[in-house]
């Protein structure tokens, strides 16, 4: 048992920083001929400062998750033996008492092939593992593919030499298959997403503490903290363990959730628009659950079941006693829980994990710690109406993030359903009715004859949310909202923005964008858009052709229809003067929409790239993103280069900077290069 809950939360610090964008073990593939039909597969790794990849084999006791290569099963070759490895370094673990292998810096395996055909064979699959580094683990997960040519098996009778088992040596001969990126991410990308992955899971911690407030979830307090008290020092002890299941099975939950919205599926969730809708939907639910208009429960053998077995006493008794809780508070937690995870759709294989760790934490916690200090009690405020209270306002803030679920298929496929003044004008209602709420105004099923007089802070908050309302209103006419413009549908959606009819009309629309002569007309210019009327290219090709013409650099911009942190850029950044005048003057804008589900490429332009499976690729939003993965080793939005002419890097990458000294400072660097040469 002790093992048990030791490895449970080792596992559980390392997902905390876990950082799933980038990996700290880059690939390259390599074959080697060995005679007419045998050849080597190299898989080399080369293992940034600090961390270690672990072995193929460990002890049975580590909790640590090996190396494999999963090989796709095909009619032109066979494998010879197993994959092959140098002997790992060792190191004996105390806390599992085991024996940990792994290898650090870099290192080679290998697998030989006996080729069947004398066509062409290519050898495709999946390699998966861990890498960790100073109690922080990340899964290292890659396609592999190795084509093999020139090989004649009819011919050859040369026996195969066995595989070399102790050395990492690279040979001359090698010949590159699948490049590994040239540089590895830069320390500001990686804070970044390791600041975004805790803000998240403060979110859920928060998410977790507001459940506790919940109704149907507070007033087990008391119970649940007399029943531990009885119980002297065992009861302490009961208590930990209390708190320790509840969050094993929050987690579980999450790793449910892994299983359906995993890395692989990320951009489909976050982008298609089904998940999307049904995510709308399911928000929807929980407000009007919220609300009090119906109750979201299971079923109550369920429930009775949980009970009976806690009876039983013991470990088990108090895993059934937690798993009771959990399974009572549903009906008023699921709608927190629930937007807790639906908010990691589309994100790594373990934010949902995270999510449920902290949501569980929220409500773990407190009640563990008034189990530990009773007096503590003394302290809580009463069951009451303000409970309800708190309820009818999550429920709106449900209803409002509703919309943006709809908002990003709504992009995405250009249904020109939500425009941004439409989607304000949602907000301005949503939380008008809450300001009318607090105020006393409005009332729901399960709300007290309630004084408003006589609760200053339901006054104080409805100043706030009428505050919002009002700040909300110059957005309808146009105005950036820089506070939440990244909830809110791009500009380029508004009909009428006062203020770019005032640039144009004063011939001041972003530097010389007014008067901007097209070289070439830019291509799907019908269907897509540059905020603040800056004037660009949607096609990479077409830019980089328009750039050599005019002889300037070019600005890539890869973004999304639903990228909340791309309109958060281009609301803070972009709308700058300057930015916008070093845009129409000095460079060539090529925006890149890497989610986009409806342009189709022309006929011509049609399965010239393939994507990683060897696909051909048809739609624009395919051709971006393999753009931005082949050619500049990144997968994430925003993210934005400055490039020569023939695609070349001259500065860049950047992500998510909002200061607009730092961003002029990123076009200014590749623009002076540029010049130099």
């Amino acid at each position: 048992m002790k093992r048990l809950i030791l490895a449970f939360v080792a596992i559980c610090m390392s997902f905390l920083t876990l950082n799933a964008q980038e990996s700290p073990v880059k690939w390259t593939y390599t074959s080697t001929k060995i005679n007419d039909s045998v050849a080597e597969l190299q898989f080399k790794a080369k293992i940034q400062d600090g961390w270690h990849l672990y072995s193929q084999y460990k002890d049975s006791k580590c909790i640590e998750i090996p190396i494999s290569f999963d090989f796709k099963t095909s009619a032109g070759y066979k494998r010879i033996g197993k994959v092959q490895e140098p002997k790992p370094q060792e190191e004996y673990d105390e806390l599992f008492d085991c024996t940990s292998k792994f290898f650090t810096k870099a290192v080679t395996f290998r697998q030989r092939v006996k080729v069947l055909d004398d066509q062409p064979v290519t050898v495709k699959g999946t390699l998966s593992g861990q890498a960790c580094i100073e109690g922080r683990c990340t899964p290292v997960e890659e396609k592999f593919s190795f084509e093999l040519k020139d090989y004649h098996p009819a011919v050859t009778a040369v026996p195969v030499e066995e595989v070399k088992e102790d050395t990492v040596a690279e040979s001359p001969t090698d010949t590159t298959v699948a490049p590994a990126p040239e540089e590895p991410a830069t320390a500001e990308n990686k804070g970044e997403e390791e600041e975004s992955m805790w803000r998240y899971f403060l979110m859920a911690i928060g998410g977790g503490f507001i459940g506790l407030l919940m109704p149907c979830v507070f007033p087990m307090i008391p119970m649940t903290v007399s029943f531990f008290s009885k119980e002297g020092h065992k009861g302490k002890r009961d208590a930990l363990l209390y708190g320790l299941f509840i969050i094993l099975i929050f987690v579980v939950f999450g790793l449910v959730l892994s299983l359906i919205f995993g890395a692989s599926l990320g951009n489909v969730l976050s982008t298609h628009w089904i998940p999307n809708l049904l995510f709308a939907v399911i928000f929807l639910i929980f407000a009007f659950s919220l609300l009090g208009y119906f109750e979201i429960a299971l079923p109550s053998s369920w429930v009775n079941g949980s009970a009976k077995r806690q009876r039983a006493g013991g470990i088990a008794g108090i895993f059934f006693m937690a798993l009771t809780l959990v399974l009572v508070s549903f009906s008023c937690t699921l709608p927190i829980a629930g937007a807790v995870a639906l908010q990691a759709a589309g994100g790594s294989l373990l934010k949902p994990v995270i999510g449920m760790l902290g949501f569980s934490l929220g409500i773990a916690v407190p009640f563990t710690l008034f189990a530990l200090f009773p007096s503590l009690l003394k302290k809580m405020p009463k069951s009451g109406g303000w409970m309800n209270t708190l309820k009818v306002v999550l429920a709106f803030v449900e209803i409002a993030f509703a919309l943006k679920f709809i908002n990003v298929p709504d992009q995405t496929y250009h249904w020109g359903i939500l425009d941004r003044e439409v989607y304000l004008a949602f907000w301005i209602v949503i939380f008008s009715l809450l300001g009318l709420y607090l105020l006393g105004k409005i009332r729901f099923p399960l709300d007290d004859d309630y004084p408003v007089q006589k609760s200053p802070v339901r006054f104080t908050l409805a100043v706030f949310v009428f505050t919002f309302v009002v700040y909300m209103i110059p957005g309808m006419f146009g105005a950036p909202l820089k506070a939440i413009s990244g909830w809110l549908p791009p500009m380029t959606t508004q009909d009428f923005d006062i203020t770019n009819i005032v640039r144009t009309e004063s011939g001041n629309g972003g530097g010389a964008t007014s008067t901007y002569q097209w070289t070439e007309e830019p291509l799907y210019a019908d269907k897509l858009e540059i905020p603040f009327g800056i004037k660009g290219y949607f096609d990479y090709d077409q830019a980089l052709r328009v750039a050599k013409k005019e002889g300037k650099p070019v600005f890539l911009d890869f973004t999304g229809h639903g990228c909340t942190n791309c309109r958060n850029v281009e609301n803070a950044v972009w709308i700058d003067p300057e930015v916008r005048r070093i845009f129409a003057e000095e460079l060539i804008v090529c925006t890149l929409y890497a989610d986009d589900k409806v342009i189709e490429l022309p006929a011509e332009e049609k399965g010239k790239m393939k994507d990683a499976d060897g696909d051909p690729i048809t739609m624009l939003g395919a051709k971006n993103r393999m753009i931005e993965q082949s050619r500049y080793h990144e997968n994430s939005q925003p993210c934005y280069f400055v490039v020569d002419p023939d695609g070349n890097i001259l500065s860049g990458p950047t992500y998510y900077e909002r200061d607009v000294n730092n961003y002029i400072k990123f076009l200014r660097e590749g623009i002076d290069k540029f010049n130099k040469k």
